[in-house]
């Protein structure tokens, strides 16, 4: 029902340009979009805010080229995907990933948020790849065939970040005092 719903409003969107429609699905996918760029920043709420305007700029402006081949949050996904890698590839021309992490990590502790600081540390420790499909498996509730819809990655290749992600993880909370 949801996916029909989302297919409407993305009708009205493309055929009678109602911008509210629009609305409607910002608001009801703001808050996941929000929440993987936050992870993948590591605790950056400017930062994840940002990158999650991008992408439903892009998403508005590219709306059209939606075929339903997928549900529409899978497609949102991608590009917010997208928009996070573009992101490090741009900043990876400037700067290193470490300042990144540094930066983020320096917001974290200027908020004093004890336990989610030691998440997104344990997740700094992770590989981007690893990461993501963490944050998109465990944190957004997105099966392994829609993570390797959303990253282009094989099924395969996602279960070994998530096994390998998952260890690391576990074994960073380990070290600082988690059973």
């Amino acid at each position: 029902m949801s996916q029909l719903n989302d297919i409407a409003l993305v009708a009205q969107v493309v055929v009678f340009g109602n911008k509210r429609a629009f609305d409607t699905l910002v608001k009801k996918y703001q808050s996941p979009i929000r929440r993987f760029f936050l992870h993948q920043t590591l605790g950056d709420e400017s930062l994840s805010d940002d990158l999650a305007q991008e992408t439903f700029i892009k998403a508005y402006t590219h709306l059209a080229s939606y075929k339903n081949l997928s549900n529409f949050g899978t497609w949102l996904y991608r590009i917010a995907y997208n928009v996070f890698y573009d992101y490090i590839r741009t900043r990876k021309e400037t700067s290193g990933l470490e300042d990144r992490e540094t930066d983020a990590l320096f917001q974290t502790e200027q908020k004093d948020v004890g336990q989610a600081m030691d998440i997104y540390r344990g997740l700094s420790q992770l590989k981007e790849a690893e990461r993501t499909c963490l944050t998109l498996y465990y944190m957004e509730d997105l099966s392994i065939d829609k993570i390797s819809i959303v990253t282009g990655m094989p099924t395969g290749t996602i279960k070994s970040h998530l096994s390998r992600g998952k260890e690391k993880l576990a074994n960073f909370l380990k070290q600082n005092g988690y059973e």
